[in-house]
């Protein structure tokens, strides 16, 4: 089988190139079955790097891979070194080759209007509450009436089940997100739900409006509910990660 990618469905200028690997085509074997794109899982090494190979042959250079910590910072092509810890990166240059890795969190692409920068972010809930989307917006350096972003497959608003913590710390910060999550069956003597459904999707667009970034366009499918498709560390625990990457040509 060969590697499956998905193409971001949206208007971005014909100098931005971008793709999202889905689990299909590659070596690795189960639970990484099998385009596992990350070293730090524990799949075989080799397996790793015959896929990034396979990878490889489809983009201008290497990408930036990321040391991921679920915070905000945001690297830049160019000027970082491969490893450096970061959950988004940036380029504006030619050729580079910005790359995030997921298996549930949302990966969020964004571009110029104009072609003069692109960039990804790893926008979990963690990231997401740390300002992963609005740091990597103010890095662009560009006006948000000019960003364009797509937000990648991740786990649904059917799927994503937190506690009464997250919830409230998203609240905390802006009352507006209480529309993103709905309450899971009561489990409290007074009636009051312990756990909630969060949508990923939801709250990354409240992010960006907030910015003032207005063309979001997103992908249907849910990691965790599409067991061949994607990768889904809530849903499996072990497994591997795919990737979201973006370049200017």
């Amino acid at each position: 089988m060969s590697a499956e990618w998905i193409t971001p469905d949206w208007p971005a200028p014909a100098r931005v190139k971008a793709l999202m690997t889905t689990r299909r085509g590659g070596v690795s074997l189960p639970p990484y079955d099998s385009l596992n794109l990350a070293s730090h899982v524990g799949d075989d090494p080799r397996a790793v790097a015959e896929n990034r190979r396979i990878l490889r042959r489809h983009l201008p250079s290497e990408p930036l891979w990321l040391t991921q910590v679920h915070g905000a910072g945001v690297a830049e092509a160019g000027r970082d070194a491969a490893g450096v810890e970061a959950d988004a990166a940036l380029a504006r240059a030619p050729g580079q080759v910005c790359a995030v890795l997921t298996a549930d969190c949302l990966p969020v692409l964004l571009c110029d209007s104009r072609a003069s920068v692109v960039a990804v972010a790893h926008a979990g809930w963690r990231g997401l509450l740390a300002g992963v989307i609005e740091a990597t917006v103010r890095a662009m350096g560009i006006g948000p009436a000019r960003v364009i972003a797509w937000l990648g497959p991740a786990i649904g608003p059917d799927a994503f089940e937190v506690g009464e913590e997250v919830r409230q710390a998203f609240i905390e910060r802006d009352p507006i997100a209480a529309t993103a999550f709905r309450p899971t069956l009561p489990g409290t003597l007074d009636g009051a739900p312990r756990k909630w459904l969060a949508d990923l999707y939801a709250l990354a667009r409240l992010r960006l409006q907030a910015l003032g970034v207005e063309q979001v366009y997103d992908a249907a499918g849910c990691t965790y509910r599409e067991v061949e498709r994607f990768y889904s560390y809530r849903r499996d625990g072990r497994t591997g990660r795919m990737a979201a990457l973006i370049w200017l040509e």
